[in-house]
């Protein structure tokens, strides 16, 4: 009995996080070892108030350390879900450490949270923050607009610890801006519109190296920091969703982020063994539509990114 009970438990975990090297049959995993470095989705949304969908928020976590890029609204509630489907590394008085692409309001609407409710619940740790000129501003004011909820839960008869409210943030420039046993973390300049700042992410861990653009048009820097990468997670737009856009609206998506048809040029020159979309506009097309756009130009593994999906 003790040997079949053994070998169901291998066979399942071998459905759970196995995949065909084909892209047809690629699933979100059951959680791995702690030893393992992987990736969940806490966020794939825009702008649009998608209830589906929370603002764009990756946890990608090595060793039980978990680690953010960006911050968008419904980050905390996100992780709390995963917490509950098992990903115990995101229990939120782990969130102490983030990344930030750019201040774009829908990647930075969660940020407020992310500083306060942890500590409500027990963060005992300031929150390390990295992130483009204008976050220590953008700290500064979000502290200075909740000084009195901070003096009635330091000063008044709720229980908080002086420490796990504060932030220490890290204006970056393009290079190493992070390293621990876990990981080492670069950033690099993506182009983003009328933003003077913005970045991808690049975390290279013992066994994986993972990419995160960030809101970016087409860029030959973000090809040189993907190279060699396990995984790309990549913002895109359907481009037959796009060509039915009013020309305002090309002009501008244009040149601020990237088309299904670039995203497929893009992913030919890194050939990452993972393509994950995050941050899709699809303007009236399927998920499958959108996938499909990119595989008529891409032979690669790729899947469309939902909130709470695992790699």
């Amino acid at each position: 009995m003790q040997r079949l009970s053994i070998v169901l438990c291998l066979m399942l975990a071998t459905l759970c996080c196995s995949h065909a090297d084909n892209d047809e049959s690629i699933v979100a995993v059951a959680p791995r070892p702690d030893s393992d470095s992987y990736i969940v989705l806490l966020g794939t949304g825009t702008p649009n108030a998608d209830p589906e969908r929370s603002g764009p928020a990756v946890a990608i976590i090595v060793s039980g350390t978990p680690y953010l890029v960006d911050c968008g609204p419904g980050v905390v509630r996100r992780a709390a879900a995963a917490k509950r489907r098992g990903w115990n590394a995101l229990a939120v008085t782990n969130l102490t450490t983030l990344f930030v692409t750019h201040l774009h309001s829908d990647h930075t609407l969660g940020y407020p949270d992310l500083i306060f409710t942890p500590w409500v619940l027990g963060r005992e740790r300031p929150l390390s923050v990295f992130g483009p000129p204008g976050i220590s501003a953008m700290t500064d004011h979000i502290l200075a607009a909740y000084r009195e909820d901070i003096r009635i839960r330091l000063d008044g008869l709720e229980p908080a610890n002086s420490l796990g409210y504060k932030v220490q943030a890290n204006e970056i420039a393009p290079g190493t801006v992070y390293t621990d046993d876990n990981v080492t973390v670069r950033a690099f300049s993506v182009p983003h519109g009328s933003w003077k700042h913005s970045f991808g992410y690049r975390f290279e861990t013992a066994d994986r190296v993972i990419v995160v653009s960030g809101d970016t048009t087409p860029s030959d820097i973000l090809v040189r920091n993907a190279q060699g990468c396990d995984v790309l997670i990549h913002e895109v737009y359907s481009q037959v969703g796009f060509e039915r856009r009013p020309p305002e609206w090309q002009e501008y998506h244009s040149q601020f982020h990237t088309s299904t048809v670039e995203l497929a040029a893009i992913a030919n020159r890194v050939r990452p063994k993972l393509l994950v979309l995050y941050h899709q506009l699809l303007w009236g097309e399927t998920p499958e539509d959108l996938v499909n756009e990119i595989r008529a130009h891409y032979d690669g593994a790729v899947v469309f990114g939902n909130d709470l999906d695992s790699y």
